[in-house]
């Protein structure tokens, strides 16, 4: 029988340290609130070992001295399923530097499977069937229901017979190596600093770059009020004002609570309320603004590996890769992705060890199909 226990005091933590310090396997996965709240701050850690489940609040009481002799530790395998978000949530949050990443979307992948989200994994490979009923829940929100409690339990406690599963399919076809170095790269990303650079926010709204300067400069004047609004409410943006209706007021820009309540989509109570002021009041302002002080919707950002005219060779590399795919039934994306095939066309290896260099290139993808990129290149 497997037991779930709801981990909210230090008592609690150091029951999990001690069923941690005794298995040799820890599944983890993490429950953040980015869909309802302003930030995706971390909300729930889930770790199973064989027959229990602790399922840790880390708003209510510290756990991350608990986990990280095991976590961190390279010899003792974390079992996780699509780990990348998760790990940068643990790290940010946690400052937890996991190890020992071992990820069952991965296996799946070079396992073969067609369809590798943990749902379809766990009803096809072990017939367990799990419940979507909280996948959209405010996990931040308190007390959780003991239901709640242990829908979260379920994305953990059977991915140690997953990963035993997997691991044996991917045995079979020889690949271990492969996704023991996926796992790697995944841990290694996460360390990597998250990108900081300012977009403008108008880029992030569909349309944004076929409207005039005016009224992308109302657009970002807008989108910037209701930031102001979600931060301080502490609600996710889209759950202020969606982007239609945002899109929609600063096309119109209209001059009075009612003309704005009117925009559909567009919160009545939000409308007519002091916040309804100010955006008139910001949208009026850009209404008055000179030419010359309007600010335009930034151009398309071209990647830097994309040449603007295309290259032969990267059709080429695309033709050599889905014959491969095709042939490991892996999927096209999964076995080399676009970006890097157009890195390989723009380097020009002239030999396997050079094109193990190239940015993004994997040394499990040179084995698997590096000589059937060269010659493509040569042809």
């Amino acid at each position: 029988m497997h037991r779930v226990k709801f981990v909210d005091s230090p008592a609690g933590c150091e029951d999990l340290r001690r069923s941690l310090d005794q298995a040799g396997a820890a599944a983890v996965d993490c429950e953040a609130a980015g869909f309802h709240r302003y930030t995706d701050r971390l909300c729930l850690v889930q770790v199973s070992v064989p027959g229990r489940t602790f399922v840790l609040d880390p708003l209510a009481t510290p756990v991350v001295d608990s986990l990280r002799p095991s976590l961190e530790d390279p010899s003792r395998p974390v079992l996780m399923h699509g780990a990348s978000f998760d790990l940068r949530l643990l790290r940010r949050d946690l400052g937890l530097a996991v190890a020992g990443l071992v990820d069952t979307q991965v296996l799946a992948t070079f396992a073969g499977e067609a369809a590798v989200g943990l749902q379809a994994l766990l009803e096809n490979r072990l017939g367990v069937r799990v419940s979507k009923k909280f996948q959209r829940a405010d996990w931040a929100a308190r007390p959780l229901s003991r239901e709640m409690i242990d829908y979260a339990a379920g994305d953990t406690c059977h991915l140690h017979r997953l990963a035993e599963v997997l691991s044996e399919a991917v045995r079979r076809k020889g690949r271990e190596r492969w996704a023991s170095e996926e796992c790697l790269r995944i841990e290694q990303a996460a360390a990597q600093p998250a990108e900081t650079t300012a977009m403008d926010p108008v880029t992030r709204v569909k349309g944004a770059s076929k409207l005039d300067d005016r009224t992308v400069t109302a657009l970002r004047a807008a989108l910037r009020w209701r930031d102001e609004i979600a931060k301080a409410r502490d609600r996710a943006p889209f759950r202020v004002v969606g982007n239609e209706a945002l899109l929609a007021a600063a096309r119109d820009r209209p001059a009075d609570p009612a003309a704005l309540a009117a925009v559909h989509g567009f919160p009545r109570k939000l409308a007519q309320g002091a916040p309804g002021q100010a955006l008139m009041k910001a949208l009026q302002e850009v209404e008055a603004m000179p030419e010359e002080a309007l600010v335009p919707c930034p151009p398309a950002r071209r990647d830097a590996r994309h040449p603007t005219r295309p290259d032969p060779a990267v059709d080429r590399l695309k033709e050599a890769r889905n014959r491969a795919a095709s042939a490991l039934n892996l999927e096209r994306g999964h076995l080399v992705a676009n970006s890097v095939l157009s890195a390989v066309a723009a380097t020009r290896p002239k030999n396997l060890a050079a094109l193990a260099t190239v940015p993004g290139m994997r040394q499990w993808q040179v084995e698997a199909l590096g000589e059937e990129l060269l010659a493509a290149l040569r042809a």
